[in-house]
């Protein structure tokens, strides 16, 4: 094998992100010189449909003139909810606990179609989802509404037809996190989580939807930063760096044969214990096809480094490099085609990305997920002119790494405001102070309905000592857990409560809809809510 044509292949198996909406020195170098497989694309280089559109194509620009054979493969986390990139000017489509909210997969399948045709319209041809984790862990960090439910049967059902949906627009599909990042309590982002769980139990729960989706022609499966103790014997190594893992249970023990990818390697899980380079090297060794290192250039091209240090060296045989590379070219073959690409100055962006008619597919959906948990005859409530109407809640949305900032704006007073004018907003910091509820408590009373959003409800959240008080003082009011559906767990016996699965504008409108008997949502818990009390 000639050095060059080594390098080529190194290259391929990476897939890196960068900073900024244009094409920087940093990645024309990166597709030049190293001939890098994949791009990762996040919030950061996402702006206008046409501005994203100019920048995918820009991209394929430089890696036809840097003389690939095929395409480049370019994904998002695109799961749709709490966690995607597309913004201005394309379509909130519901993620995935709404979905299983809706307990009809078929849902799953048209979203995943439309979401599957904006993507790439803009020259998009990866998606990272759909997620097969099954959140049977309620104090899980990372996964939550990201899941489809707590039932392995529902994510299976709903994974599947997520995939199937994308797929059929063309798009390459993501089953993540393998073999299950559910039932844990810490963020892989940030320390590494463990799974304690005997090869049984991750039978029956945790692997049966990524058994289903393999069996129905998954694309590729990215690695979960995981310690599976029952299948790994070497303590804390991750399944990203899990030879056991990786190659004996998902290739030869399920039977995978398509292209395995790595969640982000400068992940603390991964970047403070072996370290994001040699850590690459470790994954390739264990089977994985595609290296993913989403941010930092120097940790790219020190990867690339490693690998190709390591095959010289003996340690990675060049076969290994070469299985991983027809793989990725299977998958690009079927995907992709350099005739599919526009290579022109005007750039034409379809009318159906944020099209009226994928709004109301989206819409229609929302109305079957909302979930109206408890009614204590209170909704609808009257619209009545001279009624006062107060809306409180959090000011920040995420609190998971993954998620987009640039989505973290709560928008339910404007869908309050929708449907009745006499409507104050009060937004309250995430760390509440006793003094801050008084002060909520003193303005509520002076109303004659309140609307409370909640977000990630915990144990001893200063959330609950609100509702608790709203109770105490008898008003009437309404709680709208705008994310976990286990916010239901820690409040008291609230009048009424609505669980959105998410905080986009999309199902906080169909909810205020709801409250108000404007729409009849039909929505039904997808997860187990235990009471304190229970």
């Amino acid at each position: 094998m000639e050095t060059s044509n080594l390098a080529k292949k190194v290259g391929q198996l990476l897939v890196i992100g960068f900073s900024g909406k244009k094409v920087t020195k940093q990645v024309k170098d990166l597709i030049h010189n190293y001939h890098v497989g994949g791009i990762i694309l996040f919030g950061r280089n996402i702006g206008t449909p046409r501005e994203l559109l100019k920048l995918t194509t820009d991209l394929q620009y430089e890696a036809k003139n840097a003389g690939y054979e095929h395409p480049l493969l370019i994904c998002v986390d695109q799961e749709n909810g709490i966690v995607r990139r597309l913004g201005e000017g394309t379509t909130i489509f519901p993620g995935a606990m709404a979905l299983g909210a809706t307990h009809n997969p078929d849902y799953a399948y048209v979203i995943g179609q439309a979401s599957g045709k904006e993507l790439k319209a803009l020259g998009i041809n990866w998606n990272l989802a759909p997620v097969l984790d099954v959140n049977n862990n309620p104090d899980n960090p990372v996964i939550g509404v990201r899941s489809f439910g707590e039932s392995a049967e529902s994510v299976a059902q709903f994974g599947k037809a997520a995939m199937q949906g994308m797929q059929a627009a063309g798009v390459v599909t993501t089953l993540k996190h393998f073999p299950g990042h559910g039932d844990t309590n810490v963020d892989s982002h940030l320390d590494l989580p463990v799974i304690p769980h005997d090869k049984t139990r991750l039978e029956k729960i945790e692997l049966y939807p990524f058994q289903t989706a393999i069996a129905a022609s998954a694309d590729t499966v990215m690695t979960a930063h995981v310690y599976f103790p029952a299948i790994e014997t070497e303590t804390n190594v991750p399944a990203t760096l899990s030879s056991k893992i990786i190659t004996g249970l998902l290739r030869e023990e399920l039977g995978f044969t398509g292209v395995v990818t790595t969640d982000c390697m400068e992940m603390n899980a991964i970047a403070n214990g072996i370290g994001t380079e040699k850590g690459s090297v470790a994954a390739i060794k264990a089977g994985v096809d595609f290296v993913m290192i989403s941010h930092t250039y120097e940790k790219q091209v020190g990867a690339i480094m490693e690998i190709s240090k390591s095959i010289a060296n003996g340690e990675i045989g060049e076969g290994i490099i070469d299985k991983a590379v027809e793989r990725i070219k299977r998958l690009k073959e079927k995907y992709t085609s350099w005739e599919d690409i526009i290579f022109k100055e005007e750039l034409v962006v379809p009318a159906f990305v944020g099209s009226e008619k994928h709004e109301k597919l989206a819409y229609d959906v929302y109305k079957e997920s909302v979930t109206i948990v408890q009614n204590n005859g209170i909704l609808p409530l009257p619209v009545k002119e001279h009624n006062r109407i107060l809306v409180i809640h959090p000011d920040n949305g995420t609190t998971m790494q993954v998620e987009d900032k640039r989505y973290a704006h709560l928008s339910l007073g404007d869908a309050v405001r929708l449907h009745h004018l006499n409507v104050d907003v009060y937004q309250f910091p995430n760390l509440l102070t006793d003094q801050e509820i008084d002060t909520m408590i003193d303005k509520a009373l002076s109303y004659d309905f309140v609307i409370v959003g909640t977000l990630s409800v915990t144990p001893g959240s200063k959330q609950i000592d609100l509702v608790n008080k709203l109770s105490n003082h008898n008003i009437d009011f309404v709680v709208i857990a705008m994310r976990g559906p286990y916010d239901f767990k820690y409040l008291p016996e609230v009048p009424a409560y609505i669980n959105t699965y998410e905080f986009t504008y999309p199902a906080l409108k169909v909810a205020a809809s709801a409250i108000f008997g404007k729409e009849k949502v039909s929505g039904k818990l997808p997860i187990t809510v235990k009471r304190e009390t229970e």
